[in-house]
């Protein structure tokens, strides 16, 4: 067996920074001929977190990601410019009666994926979500419970040392969260005062940002670039967090390493993956492999690796690879305040109202949103004017001398899973010759009027705040869908522990997973589910129900 000893890379071939300057941890190689237990494709919250899990149980895994091994302390710019290399922005098509932006706000390329550079904002789900069509009469129910989640949530929030309040004042009552609050800075007072004189709660945004030290990692400084790679380390991404647990525990990451298809056996199983690295094409033995590529690269994936057994693509035997894609549909409300703001100061979202996610009364749609104080930096607010606004050259200049009185409020939107969301395959090919994805969606009347509810509470909210000019954007965020769980393997891509049904060693661990979305940020539901499958997988093991 062939065994080497390695650091890290990153970008420029040199040791990431782990948790503190200098810092990185010895990392062994395994050699594309040895057969590994786990080959995991991608390393962002689902790829990352079951990394550290399989390799922490004993499995030997590789990892594998398309971009860098990010070292924060150097590599993370205080410019909103130079940061566009953590988000994945090779060519994709995007289409359908509202077609979804691409890039910066709901994708990563790197080691940690889009966690190192989310908004840190680590909300549960309702517990009702998970059986959604039983307790509230829509969408579909997920293959396990809240009950079955809760403690993992648990585990998730220890492991990223959640800052959060004493007491949430929604879902289930809880333990107190790893690290205190983080104070509210202006924006986030906009909409606690507001909330406040409507009559509706509100509360500090649980974040995986430090509010007090974690060994060398000092706590955040509030300096607001949190969602284009924090410099500091005070940002508790994947990155920072499971990835060094996977290397100490034995598991390679393998960046800058592009997976274009998983190969198969003649007895119906994978048996590893070819991958794109330095400029040759390489094949990595696996005993398993998880797709964690999320909801647009893993679908893609596996559609691409269609072969003479499968020629509809891996798991895609009933044909819902790619399908019943969703998105977290984003309005914003903002508006001119008498007194300075200045929202670009701390991290983006400190202050959450979820009222309309766990209120149900009075609305005239199916789930629901969260809605939080928003934090843009001047690049992005400028885009905001110019495509919301059609604002450009004085117009622009003079609406911007305004920027640091504007308050404003952005929802993470619920949207219904729909058969014709999907991601395909389009003819084009990309750099690796790989065809790229096609991607279609549009909003459904139901996904429109809890919009328009939205836009209606966000505009009470500042209102009552004191705000007045008050204008609206349109927006989304976050990929969910397009490989979900379920409990029948003619309507489902994967059961409840993300094993594909029709592939014994195939599995997936990522937001793709989802057959609802839910009105919160999806990272911490993701760590969850990739926490108990890593569990799930390793007590398989030991019953050896695990097979080859």
């Amino acid at each position: 067996m062939f065994e080497r000893i390695t650091e890290p890379r990153a970008r420029d071939g040199r040791a990431p920074d782990v948790f503190r300057p200098g810092a990185w941890m010895p990392m062994r190689c395994h050699a594309d001929e040895e057969e590994v237990d786990f080959a995991i494709v991608g390393t962002g919250a689902g790829g990352g977190t079951l990394a550290a899990k399989l390799a922490e149980a004993g499995f030997s895994v590789v990892a594998f990601d398309a971009g860098p091994f990010w070292r924060p302390l150097e590599d993370f710019a205080s410019d909103e410019n130079a940061q566009g290399d953590l988000y994945w922005t090779d060519e994709r098509i995007t289409g359908g009666a509202d077609p979804i932006q691409l890039g910066s706000n709901n994708s990563g390329k790197g080691v940690g994926g889009s966690t190192v550079h989310y908004a840190m904002v680590a909300l549960r789900f309702r517990p009702e979500w998970f059986k959604a069509r039983s307790k509230l009469g829509y969408a579909r129910d997920w293959p396990l419970s809240f009950d079955e989640l809760e403690p993992y949530y648990e585990e998730a929030e220890e492991s990223l040392k959640i800052s959060g309040p004493v007491h949430y004042p929604w879902g289930r009552r809880r333990r107190r969260y790893p690290r205190r609050a983080h104070p509210m800075n202006a924006s986030a007072l906009v909409l606690a005062r507001g909330a406040e004189r409507i009559g509706i709660p509100w509360s500090p945004v649980p974040l995986a940002t430090l509010s007090a030290p974690r060994g060398m990692a000092h706590p955040c400084v509030y300096r607001g670039f949190c969602i284009y790679g924090c410099s500091t380390n005070a940002k508790q991404s994947v990155l920072v967090t499971f990835i060094p647990r996977a290397i100490r525990a034995g598991a390679e990451i393998r960046d800058q390493a592009m997976v274009g298809r998983i190969e198969m056996g003649k007895n119906g199983r994978a048996t590893g993956l070819l991958y794109h690295r330095c400029g040759v094409w390489h094949r990595q033995k696996a005993r398993h492999v998880v797709v964690a590529g999320y909801s647009i690269e893993t679908p893609r994936l596996l559609l691409n690796s269609a072969c003479a057994q499968f020629p509809n693509g891996l798991a895609n035997d009933n044909g819902l690879v790619g399908t019943h894609l969703m998105i977290h549909s984003g309005p914003g409300v903002w508006g001119e305040m008498d007194e300075e703001i200045r929202s670009y100061k701390a991290p983006p979202s400190l202050a959450v109202t979820e009222h309309w996610n766990y209120h149900d009364e009075g609305k005239d749609f199916h789930g629901g949103y969260a809605f939080m104080s928003g934090g843009p930096l001047p690049g992005g607010w400028a885009h905001t004017l110019i495509g919301a606004r059609g604002l450009w050259g004085m117009a622009l200049r003079q609406e911007m001398t305004r920027f640091n009185r504007m308050a404003g409020l952005r929802i993470v939107g619920e949207t219904e899973p729909k058969p014709h969301n999907r991601v395909e395959l389009a003819d084009e090919t990309d750099q690796y010759g790989l065809r790229i994805p096609r991607v279609t969606f549009s909003f459904s009347d139901n996904d429109r009027r809890l919009m328009e509810h939205s836009i209606g509470s966000m505009r009470a909210v500042l209102e009552a705040a004191g705000a007045r000019n008050l204008w609206s954007d349109r927006d989304s965020s976050h990929l969910l869908g397009s490989c979900r769980m379920g409990d029948d393997p003619e309507d489902s891509v994967t059961n409840a522990d993300g094993r594909t049904w029709t592939i014994p060693n195939l599995w997936v661990c990522d937001g793709s997973l989802f057959p609802t979305s839910g009105g919160v940020n999806p990272s911490l539901t993701i760590q969850a589910l990739a926490c108990r499958i890593g569990d799930r997988i390793a007590a398989m093991a030991k019953r050896g129900e695990l097979g080859r």
